[in-house]
Parts: C-alpha cells; sequence; structure tokens
C-alpha cells in the first residue's frame, strides 16, 4: 500500500529540488558527450598513427574493417568501418587534441560529424568556432548548412545568367 502523497507547501524548496536534480542531469549529459568525442579523437588518432602510416595506407584499408567488426562484437553499434574511417579523419583534420577538449564542451560527436562533411578548412574550422561560441544544437548547425549550400547555389545560377 503506497503512502498517501502530501502537497508540498514550500513550493520554493520543490522548485529547487527540481533544479539540482536538472542541472546535475545536464553536467552529467556534457561530460558524457565530453568523453565521447575525446574517445573518438583518440581511437582515430591511434589507427591513424599505428596502422595508416602514410605508407601503409593500403593495409589500413584491409585491417580498418578487421578491426570494426572486432570492437562492434565487444563494444556494440558505434564502431563501423564506416565511423572509424570517420574518426581517423577526425583525427587527420583536428590534429591537436586540446582543441578538441574545449570545442567539446559544446560540441557533440554529430556537430563534427556534420563538419567533417565540409570540403574547406576553414570553413571547418569558422563552423567548429562558430558552433562552439553560439552553442548551436546539431539542428542548428545542419540548417545553416542547408542555407549556406542554398545561398551559393543561388549565386551560381545568378552568375551563370
Amino acid at each position: 500500500m503506497r503512502p498517501e502523497i502530501m502537497p508540498l507547501e514550500n513550493t520554493a524548496l520543490l522548485m529547487e529540488l527540481r533544479g539540482l536534480i536538472t542541472q546535475a542531469r545536464e553536467r552529467v549529459a556534457v561530460g558524457v558527450n565530453r568523453e565521447l568525442v575525446l574517445l573518438c579523437w583518440d581511437l582515430g588518432q591511434r589507427i591513424h598513427v599505428e596502422v595508416l602510416g602514410e605508407e601503409r595506407a593500403e593495409y589500413g584499408e584491409r585491417i580498418v574493417p578487421t578491426l570494426s567488426a572486432q570492437l562492434e562484437n565487444e563494444f556494440g553499434n558505434g564502431f563501423s568501418k564506416r565511423n572509424l574511417f570517420r574518426m581517423i579523419k577526425f583525427a587527420d583534420t583536428f590534429s591537436d587534441r586540446a582543441i578538441i577538449e574545449k570545442l567539446s564542451e559544446a560540441l557533440s560527436w554529430s556537430h563534427f560529424v556534420e563538419i567533417l562533411a565540409l570540403r574547406d578548412p576553414l570553413e571547418r574550422e569558422f563552423y567548429a568556432t562558430f558552433c562552439h561560441a553560439s552553442r548551436w544544437s546539431v539542428r542548428g548547425l545542419r540548417k545553416e548548412l542547408r542555407e549556406r549550400y542554398l545561398r551559393a547555389r543561388r549565386y551560381r545560377e545568378t552568375r551563370m545568367k
């Protein structure tokens, strides 16, 4: 039998407790996200240095699928061949771990996946910095990238006429 729930008369206390719980949950989420980003960078860096050295790219093309299969078998989804190659590109593109540590305060792995798709290094740097400073969500970043693409397309179309 459940005890009867009595209404809490001190709503300020209840509000404060809710705030503490919410803040703790947010800190946990940020910490988990940060560690995930750093893990992706560390894995990419390790594979890049150990396996995909400039002279051993062909070997890397064979070993990454094997690493992927073994990691997925042991740790589950998230370590697909495609994702491991993303991690390698991530570590290669953003070679300074200290910068990743700072950016990971606000950017998730999903942010970096979107940014890595950009071809221009200056654009990658701009969007990473801007996302961090503005605290853009992944959805906000995608929207901005889509709008940028459409502006560039319209510009090219008007120049061709």
